[in-house]
């Protein structure tokens, strides 16, 4: 996968990384009811906090990241071992109920995912180009089972053509996640000072649970 994040790490130009819990996370995840314990796979992850929030509420989180620059500098924002080791092509890192994998996301199999029960994403749609996004809705239904719950926070702007973060209406998140997902739009975000405007969606993998 051609990412452009990965120069954007490499400059240090992550203007997109909060420096707290998304507080929309914090809102709309009890909503869901996803069983405790329940393993969280987030996708493009950076070095988000939300994974925090998530393994400190007892979900073990499944990261999946391109930049090995955003992996260690999420390791080094808690004093706390690391165990690192190589899987299916991956360099895994594992701090705690954390675990993150240095890789293509596209080249994560429905093997390595086994234990996902939920998921995540904050910042991964709107990081891909309009011709990935097909592809990445397709392999993300791949990768969590039928019942499967998860936050997706769309992204939208007036900048033609600018990203990532690129803008991705509403009506394209439905209409990539709608054959695979039951999709709810539970929250439109404020705009912020540059006027781009977040959206907030539960949804919850189709087909019978087995």
């Amino acid at each position: 996968m051609e990412n452009p994040w990965r120069q954007r790490w490499q400059e240090g130009r992550i203007g997109f990384h909060l420096s707290d819990t998304h507080p929309s996370l914090i809102q709309h995840w009890p909503m869901l009811n996803v069983a405790a314990g329940a393993k969280v796979l987030v996708p493009l992850c950076g070095k988000s906090l939300d994974m925090r929030w998530l393994a400190d509420k007892g979900y073990p989180v499944l990261g999946i990241e391109l930049a090995p620059e955003a992996i260690e500098q999420f390791l080094v924002q808690r004093n706390a071992g690391v165990s690192r080791y190589t899987q299916a092509g991956f360099d895994v890192s594992r701090q705690g109920n954390v675990e993150l994998w240095c890789g293509d996301f596209f080249h994560l199999h429905i093997q390595q995912a086994a234990e996902v029960g939920a998921f995540y994403d904050r910042a991964s749609l709107i990081a891909l180009p309009p011709a990935t996004r097909e592809r990445y809705a397709f392999h993300l239904a791949q990768l969590v089972p039928p019942g499967a719950k998860g936050l997706l926070i769309g992204l939208t702007h007036e900048e033609a053509d600018a990203g990532p973060p690129f803008s991705v209406p509403d009506s394209e998140i439905q209409r990539l996640l709608t054959p695979n997902f039951r999709v709810e739009l539970v929250e439109n975000r404020e705009p912020d000072e540059r006027g781009r405007s977040e959206s907030v969606w539960a949804l919850e993998r189709r087909g019978p649970r087995v």
